[in-house]
């Protein structure tokens, strides 16, 4: 069952992943190993062995990625994989700036929002050649929004590998307490369960129906605004934070639902009472919220952490104009790229395929993972293990409509600043929002224009 002991999923490590971001950011920049290419020369058919560094770190990740590892090298049995584990973004930079012998080959990476600054700096290679010569579309061979996040301006240094959708988590006892016979499909459904569902208690709740607060585990801008399918970018490359208006609908929406609920101050004193997002009390599993915004892992974390609670599990809501497109979510994941000082590309190529492309390898560590499988054969393949409720990710992943966050050259510097206008604005600092979406998107394009 997905998720029933994956204590550090993907995600899971964001808070530490994010902290090393900027340091990792800054390592990339200096990284510049010479233009992203595929100019491989070595025979792929010869003896070799080639150096696969990772970040998964849990015994049970380590067996999966072993487990892996075998099924390549029994496919290819002139290939040898020297795996390194538990390696951060800075270990990874590091290696991908300085090269040597026991640098890595290949590489596996939880941070998305570095992809820009993988493509852009040369330390990875562009993949599309290798692609192209093995007839490979990733276009058709990936979900949509994975194809976007492994590529940089028609650069596609980087392949998903396993992947994050996130949904709704909700209370069945307590939607039933209640009188909600169904999860909501729309905003407004959405906001009048959680009005429905929270019951106070003095100054404070005995049950809060969601937590709205960007601080409120994996309650962030880019994962609430999703549900809104908004464009960071416009053809420019400038910041449309100011002009889509799918921003303005996500931060106003989700500012009135603070508001319904008790205020940012109530909320806040209230989330301060509860539980770790990673721990066995974290406010879901312990019923003190009864719905939840995560990713598919919370599942199996819920499940072990309280087997007596009923938990039900769908899309998360979309906006009421939207709502032809529910089913759609968030989506994230793992990403894995070649060196461009490898001199070892073609063999590196064969593996990256495999275990980028090879259906019942994909599907097979999804099943040891427990994260979502990152092809369109693969989230079909009979093969798969999941508990009935994980479909639901399954089905987010293969939306048309799931977005992700796009790539950008100076990594997830943007998205840092579009949250922190939402902690100002939730909070009330804030009270005029058009003119500071518009000074947000100067600011966002400002950083772009440094970075470059």
């Amino acid at each position: 069952m997905p998720g029933t002991s994956r204590k550090t999923p993907i995600t899971s490590r964001k808070a530490a992943v994010a902290l090393a971001a900027s340091a990792s950011l800054a390592l990339l920049t200096t990284a510049c190993t010479g233009q992203s290419s595929s100019g491989a020369s070595d025979d792929a058919s010869k003896d070799v062995t080639i150096n696969f560094w990772h970040a998964w770190s849990a015994a049970s990740e380590l067996s999966a990625v072993k487990s892996l590892v075998a099924g390549f090298e029994k496919a290819h049995p002139n290939i040898h994989v020297n795996v390194v584990g538990n390696m951060t973004d800075d270990k990874i930079n590091q290696a991908l700036r300085t090269g040597g012998g026991k640098s890595p080959d290949v590489i596996s990476s939880f941070t998305t929002n570095n992809v820009g600054k993988f493509c852009s700096s040369g330390a990875l290679v562009d993949l599309n050649p290798f692609f192209k010569k093995d007839g490979i579309d990733p276009e058709t061979t990936f979900p949509k929004a994975m194809n976007e996040y492994t590529q940089f301006d028609g650069n596609r240094c980087t392949a998903p590998l396993l992947g994050d959708a996130y949904g709704l988590y909700y209370n069945k006892t307590e939607f039933k307490k209640a009188g909600i016979t169904s999860p909501p499909k729309t905003w407004s459904e959405f906001e009048a369960d959680a009005k429905k569902l929270t019951i106070s208690k003095g100054d404070s709740y005995a049950q809060l129906g969601f937590m709205p607060n960007y601080h409120g585990w994996e309650s962030t801008t880019e994962h609430l605004f999703a549900q809104f399918s908004p464009t960071y970018f416009d053809k420019s490359g400038k910041s449309a934070l100011a002009t889509d208006p799918a921003f303005k609908a996500g931060f106003t929406l989700q500012k009135k639902l603070v508001d319904e609920l008790g205020g940012f101050k109530k909320l806040e004193s209230y989330r301060s009472t509860l539980g770790d997002e990673w721990g066995d009390k974290h406010p879901f599993h312990t019923g003190q919220v009864a719905m939840q915004l995560d990713g598919e892992w919370r599942l199996g974390m819920a499940t072990a952490a309280n087997p007596k609670l009923d938990i039900g599990v769908a899309p998360l809501p979309v906006p009421d104009d939207q709502v032809a497109q529910y089913g759609k979510g968030y989506i994230t994941g793992t990403i894995t790229g070649i060196a461009a000082n490898s001199k070892k590309q073609n063999a590196a190529w064969e593996f990256v395929k495999y275990i980028t492309t090879d259906t019942d390898a994909v599907v097979g560590f999804s099943n040891a993972i427990h994260n979502v499988p990152s092809t369109l054969a693969a989230l079909k393949s009979p093969k798969l293990k999941y508990d009935p409720r994980f479909k639901t990710f399954l089905d987010i992943a293969s939306n048309q409509y799931s977005t992700t966050s796009p790539a950008s050259i100076n990594g997830g510097v943007y998205l840092t600043t579009i949250q922190n206008l939402g902690y100002d604005y939730e909070s009330g600092k804030v009270k005029d929002l058009d003119s500071a979406l518009k000074s947000t998107a100067k600011q966002i394009d400002t950083d772009i224009a440094q970075a470059k």
